[in-house]
């Protein structure tokens, strides 16, 4: 008699759902204006995989092109981390027809049921890809090589997956696009970023991207598309061979028929995407990254004019035991493709080869049995099984999120093309953390914003009148209401308001009333400005206003200027009023520029006004949080003399500004160093030396090796600091001083011996002078 014990294995197990939540801009999670918690139809536009309770019912706002918006998400289960392996895959679409519809009901996949026999146009229905997108999925070949393990595919088209098997639906989203990445085929998805626990395989997606490689398909006779659009079987090849072989009619042999084209799909035309290490997030909890950030990306909106467009964040996620580019996956062995995984499972743990392996039930696919003891001798161990919970579908997986629509448009005329616009917006939705999750409570995003003189704050947000009537709040149940006040200062702060008062021992982020808008200096922005976004009067006329119900939902301040600086604090009044939650924000506008980026594995730059660090690829082997600012020479002149390092600084002149790098300490690999170049200033000499020190003692410095290339000043670094360029008169320089002072003085000196010797002369140019205007 065979024991058979149950163990659970699995990362995720059918039945348990494993999420990937899109916060800003707001994912929908396929939830559309529903009064309730959980959404109406997981399968109205995506397969998305996540708990039904999640998403944001509304969420479509307008941005700047060119702008800079913040995306911010929550991922179930780890990244940059050891137990698992992980892409976080961005990506955006823009189309005239894409759409939220209105109704939570999925698109039709027969045109017969759409209104004018044209699902493409009945706005009734959501609508991200196109139906001939899916019409070509439903009908093409599926990619064979594609991994599927030990599944039982019900068909041979591209709708079918290893995560598919049994080919849903879902909108129209084709799911073997959707399963894997880098996609083989066309795809009208645009890649942002990729962020991977291994950043050496970004070469190869950057390489692969349709932002930058162009794709090959086969385009049959529409006839012959629309006679077969009910059929079980694929039509459409994907191999050009067989793909020119077809003939419509297939009795037309004679070439009259028309051929199958095999032609290229041109690539999107744009830059390939950013691609780097992901942050570290932990697995098991759905929450903040490191340090209690957010998990976030810097997105800079391209340079476009339109007003459907849609954002796609994918999660591809597997265990730590399944390592999907190990090379022990083999595929193309499968028979058809469905045939037990050839995933090495037996020479990990020990055996000589897979079949030695496979007789021991060391293969992997659904619900192994495994004989963990085999046959010894002396024993009757060999029908001791231990049966493992594993399902082949779930232990590698893609979990997405979308967005509602937004538009992206043309910045405003009175905006230079130049400047900087950081949106601000509110995430979240009404109700404490138990009744929202996993949506999140509301927050301002960014909850801080560094901004300078100069750049542009784009405020705006939106809600929804559809939340459950029960859920916490203030103002009338189901509401989302936001706006903006002012706070005053910090009570109590030592040293003022300096970016770390707020969290000294006796300060706390303001008072919670607001500034007087009297004597408001709030970055530069108007009275009018500040009292529309506190009582949201430019949105609404008359109406009971008090806790802002009869608000509208939406609110858009326009891109507004700083011209101010200063740290300033803010907060929403209707979402402070109940528990123990605030929703509050802060901006610190500063004189000189702050540069933020994150680098890894493949390089890149951070740069600032005058200053560039460049980093080439394998200088780091992790991602590093790189800070960059500049300080005038008068400000960090002032800083040097109050820690008392004025007299250790060698030199006269600055040449350049402070260029202070954060983390201070090294952080390249081995003796691997990265290059930094700054603008020099107007010299007054021709010495120059570069000096380094800690920022936070600016008492010890220490020369650097650099050179002049142009107008910059160039030299390498393995760690962060204070740098400064400074120049002393050289011996040259004195000389031709001194030369020009005794020509000076030989020449004042003659002219005052030679009219002395003849008065007569001073008299008569004196003369001249006088008579002609001039004076002497």
């Amino acid at each position: 008699m065979k024991l058979v014990v149950l163990i659970p294995l699995l990362l995720c197990v059918m039945g348990v759902y494993c999420d990937m939540y899109l916060h800003n801009p707001r994912g929908s999670n396929n939830r559309l204006d529903e009064a309730k918690r959980e959404r109406n139809n997981g399968n109205r536009l995506f397969d998305s995989q996540n708990n039904n309770r999640g998403g944001y019912n509304v969420g479509s706002l307008a941005y700047m092109a060119g702008s800079v918006l913040q995306i911010e998400w929550t991922n179930q289960h780890s990244c940059s981390d050891p137990n698992s392996n992980c892409e976080i895959i961005l990506q955006y679409m823009c189309g005239d027809l894409v759409r939220d519809g209105s109704t939570t009901s999925t698109i039709p996949e027969w045109p017969s049921n759409c209104a004018e026999y044209d699902c493409n146009q009945d706005i009734e229905y959501g609508m991200h890809e196109p139906y001939d997108h899916y019409l070509n999925c439903k009908l093409r070949q599926r990619q064979a090589n594609l991994f599927t393990a030990d599944q039982n595919l019900k068909g041979n088209s591209a709708k079918y997956t290893r995560q598919n098997p049994g080919g849903t639906r879902r909108g129209y989203e084709c799911p073997e696009e959707r399963d894997y990445y880098p996609y083989w085929g066309p795809s009208p998805w645009r890649d942002v970023a990729i962020l991977t626990n291994d950043a050496t395989r970004c070469p190869y997606y950057q390489a692969e991207s349709a932002n930058v490689k162009a794709r090959y398909a086969c385009t049959l006779p529409r006839e012959m598309i629309e006679e077969n659009m009910s059929s079980r079987q694929p039509i459409i090849p994907i191999t050009k061979e067989e793909c020119e072989a077809i003939v419509y009619p297939a009795d037309a042999q004679d070439g009259t028929g028309t051929r199958g084209v095999w032609a290229e799909v041109a690539a999107h035309g744009i830059a390939a995407p950013d691609c780097r290490e992901s942050h570290w997030s932990r697995d098991n909890h759905l929450g903040n990254g490191i340090y209690g950030q957010t998990l976030s990306y810097n997105w800079t909106i391209p340079n476009i004019d339109h007003e459907r467009c849609v954002m796609r964040i994918r999660y591809n996620i597997s265990t730590g035991e399944y390592n999907g580019w190990s090379g022990n996956v083999n595929a193309s062995l499968n028979k058809q493709g469905n045939q037990e995984s050839t995933l090495d499972v037996a020479t990990k743990y020990g055996f000589a080869n897979l079949e030695a392996g496979d007789d021991r039930g060391y293969v992997f696919e659904n619900n192994p049995e495994v004989d963990v003891f085999g046959n010894v001798e002396g024993t009757n161990n060999k029908n001791f099984e231990l049966r493992l919970a594993i399902n082949t579908a779930q232990l590698g997986r893609t979990f997405q999120d979308r967005s509602h629509t937004f538009a992206i448009r043309k910045r405003p005329a009175d905006v230079p093309a130049t400047a900087t616009i950081r949106n601000l917006n509110v995430r979240g939705k009404r109700g404490n953390i138990v009744q929202v999750y996993p949506g999140v409570e509301y927050d301002f995003v960014p909850n801080t914003i560094e901004t300078v003189p100069g750049e542009y704050i784009h405020i705006q947000w939106t809600g929804s009148n559809t939340n459950p009537n029960n859920n916490d709040g203030q103002g009338l149940p189901g509401t989302d209401r936001s706006n903006i006040v002012m706070l005053e200062s910090p009570a109590y702060a030592e040293g003022g308001l300096s970016y770390y008062a707020p969290y000294t021992k006796n300060g706390q982020l303001g008072r919670n009333y607001p500034l007087n808008l009297d004597e408001t200096t709030f970055l530069g922005f108007s009275r009018a400005d500040l009292q529309d976004m506190a009582v949201l009067s430019s949105h609404q006329f008359r109406g009971e206003m008090s806790e802002l119900d009869d608000a509208g939902t939406f609110y858009d301040a326009k891109p507004l200027a700083v011209t101010m600086t200063g740290h300033y604090h803010y907060m929403c009044t209707r979402n402070n009023n109940f528990s123990n939650r605030s929703q509050k924000g802060r901006i610190i506008s500063k004189s000189e520029p702050v540069a933020y980026t994150s680098i890894g594995w493949t390089g890149g730059q951070v740069e600032s006004q005058t200053g560039v660090l460049a980093f080439t690829q394998g200088t780091l082997d992790h991602l590093e949080d790189i800070k960059m600012e500049e300080w005038s020479p008068e400000r960090g002149h002032e800083a040097v003399t109050a820690k008392g390092g004025a007299d250790n600084l060698p030199g006269t002149y600055y040449e350049t500004n402070f260029v202070v790098i954060t983390p201070v300490e090294k952080f390249t690999v081995g003796d691997r160093k990265f290059e930094v170049r700054i603008k020099l200033l107007e010299s007054n000499t021709d010495m120059i030396g570069v000096y380094r020190s800690d920022p936070d003692n600016l008492v010890n410095w220490v020369r650097m090796d650099a050179k002049t290339e142009g107008q910059e000043l160039v030299f390498s670094v393995d760690q962060g600091g204070a740098y400064v360029a400074r120049g002393t008169v050289s011996g040259g320089f004195v000389a031709g001083v001194v030369i020009a002072l005794v020509v000076l003085v030989v020449i004042v000196g003659g002219s005052v011996f030679y009219f002395r010797k003849n008065p007569d002369k001073w008299e008569s140019m004196t003369s001249s002078c006088r008579g002609a205007g001039g004076r002497v």
